[in-house]
């Protein structure tokens, strides 16, 4: 493997090829500039063009992909979906659906345990708040921006200036485009900037789902691993008004007509074909240096997997003991859970791999190239090595105040927002008793969505023991002063101050805040132990975060841009290098792979049903395999749907680069035809995020056929096998 050769054969490769800035396989890249990687597509076994891909002119696969978000925040996609039917059917990851599904969830009605199926349309759920984005296009503006900065400039008149012309962008890009959001992101550390136009959809609704112990077969033990049997999909369906135009939710509304639908292939699959994923990837950071890797391993995942297990702890034995509790936490915990493990894996994966070296030969590369360059160049790497040295301790004390404090337990942020609205609210309008009406009527709203999915004798036990850690591990020079407090007072006994603190609340639970809003006091809200106790907790994440050295904030930034610009110099002329992800619309490619991440281990490309029966566990744990599942397998009856040894796929890998935000991206083929749907990537290189590395990188992708499957025969949804265009 690469990352196990010599320190003097890793020289020589960095000099030669740059590694972990491009290389093979690795690379997110913009739509409008795919072109430029098409001769590369071609040899991996692509059959379509450039404009099959993406045009501004012609109905295209971009028009069938689509980016899962939250009204308000149009630019910010938690997952990928695509359109596979003409009728606006959108297929996606059962996760990322889970919240959705979880929000329609009653004991009574236990969609989380038993699946869900609209068999017409007038069955399928509506999901307030949930977005679908299609771009539009994108356009390359760099010279705009650019035209408008210069090195003389200090970091805050340089974003000030790029600030006025993005908004004026935006405004174009939107008088031009009708109907349309858009926005103008940075890419390369704010070396180039483009803009992009999308279309927003705003009734999208809850159409099918397996039941969790399908859709999520193997919970944490499998999360993150190969090989894999996991059923991760889920159906919504997108709406508009009668003239097709984007709208929010209304009985009249009709399904979306799509310009482009993705046909859905059962034909299979073979090791080495070509796949590409094209959707919604959240962050990378493949041009981060040995210094903020250090950060990244010490402080943020390091943190984040130790608070983290607390809070884990803690909901696990509470979901076991309660079906309701289970159901309203079920989303929680899968978020939780995901990056607690996404955080340890990835600290396994680096060390192992050994990035620091690899980050460190990069520099060292780096500088010799600069030598003969823009003194800026010369004093990148120092300034990134400075800024990240400053911030050290302030960014550690941050990681406590977030992960244990700010969205550990939930009462306190939500106590000291509801408080901070009705004494804004008063201040403001005080004399205006409808406008306080209206403050009043939609924060009673919010804060009973807040309390369906809460449970007061969970959030006692989160508290005392989220805020027992913070104290004892925490840095005492950053310490907020009311944890000081609390221990003095209830002499370390966390439990009674947790259950002290909340019972005394007005915000204890819902008929309490209830109660006290039918005639608010704004002194009793001033004198609320959970109001007070989060106005601490945001207070002291403020104050350290505003105590970082605003210089070496500013030379951070500036180093990081200086040295990215420096890299795209130096690879100038050699093969492309792609931006980091940052939830913009990417396509990867690549190939049906099978690896070998060990001495005397090796991974075929794909799993069967076969192995879903050989993991079954106990009903209620991770591996529970549905009866109704059983008898089928028993049977075997797979249908149309089997392989040609008369087994039913389940799951494959690819060598595709994807991250977070990519969960339900399409897997397709070289004719652009739906095999498979991503979900996840393996242990082995969790560190993929910071370094791409070729030889173990994999996407692990939900196989087409498992879901027709799982419609078609478990189901029984015979309404969405005919409108889904099936290739055979």
């Amino acid at each position: 493997m690469k990352k196990f050769f010599t320190k003097a054969i890793l020289a020589l490769a960095l000099l030669v090829a740059l590694p972990g800035i491009s290389r093979a396989d690795e690379g997110m890249w913009l739509l409008n500039l795919i072109g430029k990687n098409y001769a590369d597509m071609q040899k991996a076994g692509f059959k379509l063009t450039p404009e099959d891909i993406y045009s501004i002119n012609q109905s295209c696969i971009k028009d069938a992909i689509v980016g899962l978000g939250n009204d308000g925040r149009y630019f910010w996609h938690f997952c990928t979906g695509e359109i596979i039917s003409d009728q606006g059917l959108v297929s996606t990851n059962h996760h990322c659906g889970y919240g959705k599904i979880q929000e329609h969830s009653t004991v009574a009605h236990d969609y989380l345990r038993d699946g869900f199926w609209a068999y017409s349309k007038d069955q399928e759920l509506p999901n307030p708040g949930l977005t679908a984005s299609i771009l539009v296009r994108v356009d390359d503006v760099t010279a705009q921006v650019l035209a408008t900065v210069n090195d003389e400039m200090t970091e805050e008149a340089r974003a000030e200036a790029i600030g006025k012309i993005s908004e004026a962008l935006v405004a174009k890009g939107k008088a031009e485009n009708p109907g349309c959001e858009a926005s103008v992101r940075p890419m390369f550390n704010g070396n180039q900037f483009f803009l992009f136009i999308h279309r927003i959809y705003k009734d999208v609704r809850l159409v099918g789902a397996p039941p969790s112990s399908m859709g999520k077969f193997g919970g944490d033990t499998d999360n993150w691993m190969w090989p894999r049997h996991t059923c991760d999909f889920s159906l919504f369906r997108i709406y508009t008004a009668p003239d097709g135009s984007p709208a929010p939710y209304a009985q009249e509304n009709v399904p979306l007509k799509p310009k482009h639908h993705l046909p859905v292939s059962i034909k299979g699959i073979q090791d080495g074909d070509f796949a590409m994923v094209m959707g919604f990837p959240g962050t990378t950071d493949r041009f981060l240096t040995s210094y903020g890797l250090e950060e990244t391993m010490n402080i943020t995942n390091k943190l984040v997997y130790e608070i983290r297990s607390v809070k884990i702890g803690v909901l696990r034995e509470q979901m076991a003991a309660s079906q309701a509790t289970r159901i309203k936490y079920a989303s929680k915990y899968a978020s939780c859970s995901n990056y607690w493990k996404n955080a340890h894996e990835a600290n396994i994966a680096l060390k192992k791999l050994d990035i620091m070296s690899v980050k460190r030969g990069i520099e060292n590369e780096y500088r010799e190239w600069a030598k003969g360059h823009d003194m800026k160049y010369s004093r990148a790497l120092g300034r990134i090595q400075d800024g990240y040295a400053v911030r050290a301790t302030y960014q550690e004390a941050s990681q406590y105040v977030v992960e244990g404090l700010l969205s550990g337990p939930e009462l306190p942020w939500q106590g000291f927002r509801a408080g901070r609205t009705i004494l804004t609210a008063n201040e403001r309008f005080g004399q205006d008793a409808s406008h306080m009406q209206g403050v009043y009527a939609n924060l009673t709203k919010s804060m009973a969505s807040f309390y369906k999915d809460y449970d007061v004798a969970t959030e006692k036990k989160l508290i005392a023991a989220l805020f027992k850690y913070v104290y004892e591990n925490m840095n005492k020079n950053y310490m907020p002063e009311f944890l000081n407090e609390a221990c003095c007072k209830f002499k370390g006994d966390w439990t009674k101050y947790a259950e002290t603190l909340v019972d005394k609340s007005i915000f204890r639970d819902q008929a309490t805040f209830e109660k006290f809003m039918k005639n608010p006091k704004l002194k009793t809200i001033e004198k609320d132990g959970i109001y007070l106790t989060g106005k601490a907790i945001y207070d002291a994440y403020v104050a350290i975060n505003q105590n970082v050295p605003k210089a070496s904030s500013d030379d951070l930034n500036r180093g990081k841009r200086d040295f990215v610009d420096g890299i795209l110099r130096m690879n100038d002329g050699k093969k492309l290098m792609a931006p980091d992800a940052n939830s913009t619309i990417r396509l990867t490619y690549g190939n049906v792979k099978s690896y070998r991440p060990r001495n005397a281990v090796s991974y075929d490309y794909f799993t069967t049903m076969e192995g879903v029966i050989e993991k079954e566990g106990p009903v209620g744990g991770e591996f529970e395999v549905p009866a109704r599942l059983k008898q089928l397998y028993m049977a075997k009856d797979f249908g149309q749907y089997a392989n040609a040894n008369g087994e039913l796929p389940t799951c494959f890998i690819t060598t595709n680069d994807i991250t977070g935000g990519n969960s339900g991206s399409p897997v397709m083929d070289a004719n652009g035809n739906l095999i498979g749907l991503a979900f996840d990537g393996n242990s082995e290189a969790m560190s993929g995020d910071i370094d791409f590395e070729e030889n173990l990188q994999r996407c692990i992708c939900l196989d087409t056929r498992y879901m027709l499957w799982v419609i078609d025969k478990y189901a029984g949804a015979q309404n969405l096998i005919d409108e889904i265009t099936i290739v055979k």
